[in-house]
């Protein structure tokens, strides 16, 4: 039996990509015993779409008249990037690509130089847009590829450090890493690169825009980063 908010992370993931009807929607909310679920929760509105279907154009071509360049040139054909330089955006929850955007554009909790150039250009409704697109694509899958710390990188990711007072990341990120919509992102499949600069720029105090994962990151060792950061690589 699951909650609402396993839920909504189960029918994501079944119908993502796909176009559902409400009465397979109502079968499969029978079928897994969810109790009081608002099946408009899971059909995206006109609206959305419509967004989506902006935010594709923005992020593909981008918008030379404004000087916006196309946000795939480095994230990637559908949001799947090619290296950890840069993240997979693709099935990132939307609400949270946006407060991402908007605090690079703010230049204080995640300074960048590229990315608060590119997002100072944007308006809200372009990151929404941007946002909406991008969680309909389905996310890049990865592999750990550590096997020396594979062990070790599992059992921070589902139950911490506990000496250290190290929360698991399995408890906000979910154990298969599909995150929280809006308040935490989805993890799974993300290139290891990246996962650990995030979590050392946490540590440094170099990104600000989470007091939570600042904490987390300041008690974690350069191996036991490395460690889970491979791991959530191997996620799906």
């Amino acid at each position: 039996r699951y909650g609402v908010q396993g839920a909504y992370e189960q029918l994501k993931e079944v119908t993502r990509g796909k176009t559902v009807t409400a009465e397979a929607l109502h079968g499969l909310i029978a079928s897994l015993q969810i109790p009081q679920v608002n099946i408009d929760r899971f059909v995206p509105p006109k609206s959305f779409r419509e967004m989506a279907d902006k935010g594709e154009a923005l992020y593909n071509t981008g918008d030379s008249k404004r000087g916006i360049a196309a946000c795939m040139g480095c994230h990637g054909t559908n949001g799947v990037s090619g290296g950890g330089a840069y993240p997979k955006l693709a099935g990132q929850h939307a609400a949270y690509i946006v407060k991402q955007l908007k605090d690079y554009k703010g230049g204080k909790e995640r300074p960048n130089a590229v990315m608060s150039a590119f997002a100072g250009l944007l308006s809200d409704e372009d990151m929404q847009n941007i946002g909406a697109y991008l969680e309909k694509q389905t996310p890049g899958l990865g592999t750990a590829k550590n096997k020396a710390s594979i062990e070790l990188g599992q059992k921070i990711y589902r139950g911490g450090i506990a000496s250290k007072q190290v929360a698991a990341c399995a408890g906000c990120h979910a154990p298969n890493g599909v995150g929280i919509p809006a308040q935490y992102p989805r993890l799974s499949g993300q290139w290891a690169e990246y996962t650990e600069a995030q979590l050392v720029a946490y540590r440094q105090g170099d990104r600000k825009n989470s007091a939570q994962m600042t904490g987390i990151a300041s008690r974690m060792s350069d191996a036991e980063i490395k460690a889970v950061a491979d791991y959530i690589a191997g996620l799906r």
